[in-house]
């Protein structure tokens, strides 16, 4: 029997306040002024669903919850679906290529 891949990952812009953060600005020393500022995720559910969990405080990222403006579907939906181990990979690889890019990024 052949499993479906079911897992994703996903970038969730966040607003410009997280930059007051001083524990994510710590993070991101190397951002670009005018790059967008994200969230990158790996979830077993749909991303438009996990993304709604994050809103409504259900296993939440503290950053999602209170910054979370809306998914970049360009950013991940080519990655989209996948086995949980990839899945894994491509949260953090995804993370490093956005960082390089100069994006301010905060991992699950």
């Amino acid at each position: 029997m052949r499993t479906t891949h079911h897992h994703h990952v996903y970038v969730v812009e966040l607003a410009d306040q997280v930059w007051n953060e001083a524990r994510f600005r710590r993070c991101n020393p190397d951002y670009r002024l005018g790059k967008p500022l994200v969230y990158v995720g790996m979830t077993g559910l749909d991303p438009d669903l996990r993304f709604d969990r994050h809103k409504a405080g259900i296993q939440a990222n503290r950053y999602v919850l209170r910054y979370g403006l809306r998914l970049l579907p360009h950013l991940y939906e080519v990655y989209n679906p996948m086995p949980y181990a990839a899945a894994c990979e491509m949260e953090v690889e995804l993370g490093i290529a956005l960082r390089e890019a100069g994006y301010g990024v905060w991992q699950g």
